[in-house]
């Protein structure tokens, strides 16, 4: 299965270790790729799938150094559409610890693929050989060219019974692009026109409740507290909403504080109305994995939804609760890992699915 993914990819600048922005400059920054969706190509392909970036970016060196990069992973890079228009975008990431949040911040206006109308891409070329295609609300909140191309992309995938996966992930700082209208209500609008065309949807509790308008009842993930029954009730009242959808994935994240979160999540099959929760122990019970002294939390939903798609299409994976399982492990191990990329194999991930996280060293 050749898993298409499209949107765009930045430059990451991030000071090392924990430092603040403010206490690197002047000075050094680790600089790296990273975006949403390519992410998601980079777990599928690290994990043994076949996977196609499509994205625009200006026709420069650091262009080619990205191209280069996707090709060590395996990924196809001929939907990479280079212009003379536009520039790389970049985001800025402070690491967070214990009580104190991590930050971004973004510098991606004027990007190429914001700047990209919908008739300049070749729709038949993206989807040719294409088994699964995989988007999220990043792109189309980048600018109202993006935003017409995401939904054409969507439709098209549609009209060619190509399933579509999309990860909501609401960015309250991107969806500007119409002044009279505020981030919420854009999003709720522009979303609203793509969800008709999408069967997998992934989201978290902000996205259902800023982008849908709909509340787990009861939760408050700021003080630690989830109501899985709520959680049930969001995935049935969108899966009614949209009947078109036949799987509505929820991550679960407890804050405990910046180092300390606790990591699950929810798959509802709409045709069994069944929701499926991950991890659970021996009896059942849902248990989130404790994930202590996080070294990088940026990413892990990517890690999450490349890990469900990988699993979706991958037969011995593919049924519901091991799929849920596979993605749910993949994203934990995203957290032990620096840089938006989920570096880690399938073997890995089944180990963790196993039982096998105590960091033994492996000799």
């Amino acid at each position: 299965m050749r898993v298409v993914t499209f949107g765009e990819v930045m430059l990451r600048m991030m000071p090392p270790g924990w430092k603040r922005v403010s206490q690197s400059l002047p000075g050094s920054l680790d600089v790296t790729f990273g975006g949403a969706e390519v992410n998601v190509a980079v777990s599928i392909a690290r994990q043994g799938g076949r996977a196609a970036f499509c994205t625009g970016l200006p026709d420069n060196p650091l262009t080619d150094a990205f191209v280069a990069q996707l090709r060590s992973f395996g990924i196809d890079v001929d939907l990479i559409l280079r212009s003379r228009e536009g520039r790389f975008g970049i985001y800025f990431v402070e690491n967070g610890a214990n009580q104190r949040g991590g930050t971004v911040t973004y510098d991606r206006e004027g990007s190429t693929i914001s700047l990209t109308p919908a008739s300049a891409w070749s729709w038949d070329g993206i989807f040719a050989d294409a088994g699964w295609f995989h988007i999220t609300g990043i792109t189309p909140s980048l600018s109202r060219e993006a935003a017409e191309a995401s939904l054409v992309s969507v439709q098209e995938a549609t009209r060619r019974g190509i399933p579509v996966s999309c990860d909501m992930n609401f960015r309250k700082k991107l969806w500007n692009w119409d002044r009279g209208t505020k981030p919420a209500a854009l999003a709720k609008k522009t979303m609203e026109s793509m969800l008709p065309h999408i069967q997998v949807l992934i989201a978290n509790e902000e996205d259902a409740d800023h982008v849908l308008g709909i509340r787990a009842a009861e939760t408050n993930v700021d003080a630690g507290e989830l109501n899985l029954k709520g959680y049930e009730e969001v995935a049935r009242q969108i899966a009614v909403k949209f009947p078109n959808l036949h799987h509505i994935a929820i991550t679960l994240r407890e804050s405990v504080s910046a180092s300390h979160n606790n990591w699950g999540a929810m798959l509802y099959d709409v045709a069994a109305n069944q929701a499926l929760f991950a991890p659970v122990d021996s009896a059942g019970t849902y248990t989130p994995y404790e994930i202590h002294n996080i070294v990088d939390r940026v990413g892990a939903g990517d890690a999450f939804a490349g890990a469900l798609v990988f699993a979706m299409n991958t037969p011995e994976l593919s049924e519901s609760a091991t799929a849920l399982r596979y993605a749910v492990a993949a994203s934990c191990l995203k957290h032990s890992i620096l840089g938006d990329f989920n570096d880690v194999t399938r073997s890995e991930v089944e180990a963790l699915m196993k039982g096998g996280g105590h960091g033994r060293v492996s000799r």
